[in-house]
């Protein structure tokens, strides 16, 4: 199949019907041909980001869900761009419906073409279409993106109002003055005239309008408005329609509000997670990244805001935390030269179980193939490790106050040590800081270097001791105790600082996540995430169906109370912790957590019940 026929097969659809024929050109000589026969998947739901897009040749894909079919595209159709875009995991399945024929096209040649107005109209066209064909389809992170948050939610300034008589100069002093883009002129009757930066520019920087004439002479009559309440993929939709890039936002008493005054799709505010991957991955030195990483904090607010879930906004914060540790990793080899031997860089703990919060510090490790005992080999690990670890600090992720950390001898080691600690760890559990090493090395995850994305369950732990493993495993389940009392309250603490608090990790995170990490890893779970091991272990018949539930219950209210708690300290500019005052709840909510660690305790009980630590579990 010759270029010339992919470039006029592709320029018979959008967005690439928009461009010229050098261009189509172009895209057609960086096309791959992939054929999928029926049945076979082409990405999995939650796979890494999408490296690439597919259109369809011949044939048809189906889009899929949990075994639910969610759309079924055929030739001239395009898919995976929404993860390409967003840089987060797949949202659905691809799956070749019949013998299949795709083109495949690289991020880096499609990313411009997107860009482009009609590309942009494009993407915001089939993220609308296919979410309201089948809400939940794009997954909830996109809910943080312009596509699916309210218009209101990008307000942030109020916006500058004057009447048609204002003098040019008055209105663009102050529009600087606020740090606007755009002046909205009130006409009476609720109509509404627009000055933007560019009609400045137009019209009277070239001198074609003096400073002195009044702001009609340059304004958008009869300026497009949208309503508060609409979604931004509609608010773009119609502003790209328009050609316009700014539009009054008015409320249904005639109030202006504001202006929405970006249309890029996917990246329209700074505390996307689009944006800041992308701001990330091209930062030219740690001041650059360290920007960035600060601004995560606000980000993780926005998601809130935007009514994210929980799991979905923790999930996105390891993502950033990776690509920052990714870049970090980048930047310190560059000055550092190559790698002596091939390494892997670990996130472990709630890094590796991708359940970070804002409280999260910086559990890591590093796992390098060769000689543990060459000196030249740990000295350049130990400036590698050095540099990320201080480099993740000044970005606002603490290293771990217990020394779970890469540039600690204890976590960083060849990968025949590690194998070498574990078995020791295993055999004799009773050393010191054995039980926390082995519970957060594995919720572990390669991050970057050799291995990327494998659990360190399934790599480093000497398979001959697996029933060892699991009686320690065990025994880290029942190490924490809900914080129920004789009375059946929730126990809180009754002197310092945190009086009358409940240490919401230690009391509910962590004995549900002790409890999955035993049932998942018996059950053969590879996912480290919570969710996912308690959904294997219960497949597997570890763990009853009605203890299953009851875990997953408890999990997602204890981390969304302990998010909400977290996101309100950072709103005041208080650094976030896990103490909870539960007589600030309200009396439901209080109720349901006190039931939940009840709950929990039981299933406790029921594991111990059920274990023989003599013979193994």
């Amino acid at each position: 199949m010759s270029v010339h026929d992919v470039a006029e097969f592709l320029g018979r659809f959008a967005p690439f019907d928009a461009l010229a024929p050098e261009a189509l050109e172009t895209v057609g000589r960086s096309v791959e041909i992939e054929f999928h026969p029926a049945g076979e998947v082409v990405f999995a739901r939650g796979a890494a980001p999408a490296a690439h897009v597919w259109v369809v040749r011949s044939g048809t894909v189906e889009l899929v869900d949990r075994d639910r079919v969610l759309d079924e595209l055929g030739p001239g159709e395009m898919f995976g761009h929404p993860s390409m875009l967003s840089g987060l995991p797949t949202g659905f399945e691809a799956r070749a419906h019949e013998d299949t024929l795709c083109y495949r096209l690289p991020a880096d040649v499609v990313a411009p073409v997107l860009a482009m107005p009609a590309g942009v109209r494009f993407v915001a066209r089939t993220l609308l279409a296919r979410s309201q064909a089948a809400p939940g389809l794009l997954g909830d992170d996109l809910a943080a993106d312009p596509a699916h948050r309210r218009v209101d939610s990008f307000l942030r300034t109020a916006p500058v109002l004057c009447g048609p008589d204002t003098p040019i100069r008055e209105a663009a002093q102050r529009m600087t003055d606020a740090g606007l883009s755009s002046v909205i002129v009130e006409l009476g009757d609720g109509a509404l005239g627009i000055v933007t930066d560019r009609d400045l520019r137009t019209h009277v920087a070239t001198g074609g309008v003096p400073v002195d004439a009044p702001v009609s002479r340059v304004m958008t009559p009869d300026a497009f408005t949208v309503a508060p309440d609409r979604l931004g993929i509609e608010a773009v939709i119609d502003m790209l329609d328009r050609g316009v890039r700014h539009a009054p936002v008015v409320d249904a008493q005639g109030r202006v509000l504001g202006v929405l005054d970006d249309v890029d799709l996917l990246a329209a505010d700074g505390r996307t997670p689009f944006h800041l991957r992308r701001t990330i991955a091209e930062a030219p030195s740690t001041a650059e990244l360290e920007a960035a990483g600060r601004e995560l904090p606000a980000m993780l607010v926005a998601l809130f805001d935007a009514g994210v879930a929980p799991g979905r906004i923790s999930s996105i914060q390891t993502i950033v935390i990776d690509a920052l540790t990714r870049r970090l990793l980048e930047l310190a080899i560059a000055e550092l030269g190559p790698a002596p031997v091939p390494f892997s860089w670990l996130a472990l703990g709630s890094l590796g179980r991708r359940e970070a919060v804002p409280s999260s510090d910086a559990d890591t490790g590093l796992v390098w193939h060769g000689d543990d005992a060459d000196p030249q080999v740990r000295r350049w690990m130990g400036e590698l490790a050095a540099r990320v670890v201080d480099g993740l600090g000044r970005c606002g992720l603490a290293p771990d106050d217990h020394g779970v950390r890469a540039d600690r001898a204890l976590f960083a080691r060849s990968a025949d040590a590690w194998r070498a600690e574990l078995k020791a760890w295993i055999d004799d559990p009773a050393q010191e800081k054995a039980l926390i090493a082995v519970s957060v090395l594995f919720d572990g995850r390669v991050v970057a270097g050799e291995g990327v994305g494998r659990p360190v369950a399934t790599w480093l732990a000497p398979e001959a001791r697996r029933r060892a493993l699991l009686r320690l495993l065990a025994r880290l389940a029942l190490a924490h105790r809900p914080p129920t009392g004789f009375l059946r309250d929730i126990v809180v603490e009754h002197s310092g600082e945190h009086r009358g608090a409940l240490d919401i990790k230690r009391g509910g995170v962590l004995p549900i996540a002790d409890l999955a990490r035993w049932a998942g890893i018996t059950a053969g779970a590879t996912d480290p995430a919570t969710a996912a091991r308690i959904a294997r272990a219960a497949q597997a018949g570890i763990l009853t169906p009605d203890d299953a539930r009851t875990l997953g219950e408890a999990w997602d209210l204890v981390c969304g109370l302990r998010l909400e708690h977290q996101i309100e300290r950072l709103r005041a500019g208080r650094p976030p912790d896990d103490h909870l005052r539960p007589d600030a709840l309200n009396p439901l909510t209080r109720r349901y957590l006190r039931e939940a660690f009840r709950a929990v305790a039981t299933v406790q009980k029921h594991v111990s019940n059920e274990l023989s630590f003599g013979t193994g579990a």
